[in-house]
């Protein structure tokens, strides 16, 4: 098994039609956030489907990403191990909590009693004891997000590509999901790309940012505070 050594981007340059709209080397280490700023259309969500594995065709791409050491850039988007968190919580309505949460649970987790308790134990952490038979739609936005957070971390992702996940909340409730979203991060040794236009998301991640222009971006255009 290959030791955490964290999300690598290795020379990603992404373009469109001949326009370049993103270049990019870093390293994101076990635990780290990196921030990816910019405006509409500069390139922060193409550079989240590159990482993903879900760039659209129309877009030339080259360079590698490496994820533990571990090429992935050929991979499809299920074999990378990298989890998912958007702006909309993206619950399935037709499941309960606990449905949704045992959707995602590996099956080395085997039978009926270990695996609602390790469902249950993960609403514990985001703070949603309880909630396993509820309705998603009888949640608010807050207690959405916690779920939707339960869920990735239940699937045990190697890295986390976070795509505006907290704008869709008032600012209380922001700060508080912000914390709750970074903390596990840190704590689980998880390299996080965050890609968002808001400063504040950024500040509380306490990782490198990096801005896109919206015409191109380069190393030198990388700016780190914290760790």
């Amino acid at each position: 098994m290959n030791a955490k050594t964290g999300l690598e981007l290795e020379e990603v340059e992404i373009r469109l039609n001949g326009r370049i709209l993103l270049v990019l080397d870093r390293r994101v280490a076990p635990g780290e956030t990196l921030s990816v700023m910019g405006p509409s259309g500069s390139g922060k969500s193409t550079l989240f489907a590159f990482i993903a594995g879900f760039l659209d065709p129309a877009f030339a791409a080259r360079g590698r990403v490496r994820l533990n050491g571990r090429d992935i850039t050929g991979l499809a988007p299920e074999r990378r191990n990298i989890g998912l968190l958007f702006q909309d919580a993206l619950l399935f309505p037709h499941m309960s909590v606990g449905g949704n949460l045992l959707f995602a649970l590996g099956r080395h987790v085997r039978g009926r009693r270990n695996r609602r308790e390790a469902c249950e134990a993960m609403l514990a952490e985001v703070g949603l004891s309880g909630h396993f038979d509820r309705d998603p739609a009888t949640l608010s936005g807050g207690q959405a997000a916690r779920v939707a957070l339960a869920r990735t971390l239940l699937a045990e992702p190697q890295a986390l590509l976070l795509d505006e996940p907290f704008s869709g909340l008032d600012a209380a409730l922001r700060s508080v999901i912000r914390d709750l979203v970074f903390a596990r991060i840190a704590e689980r040794a998880i390299p996080a790309v965050l890609v968002t236009h808001d400063p504040a998301d950024a500040e509380a991640a306490r990782g490198p940012v990096v801005t896109i222009e919206g015409t191109e971006a380069a190393d030198g255009d990388a700016r780190g505070e914290g760790a």
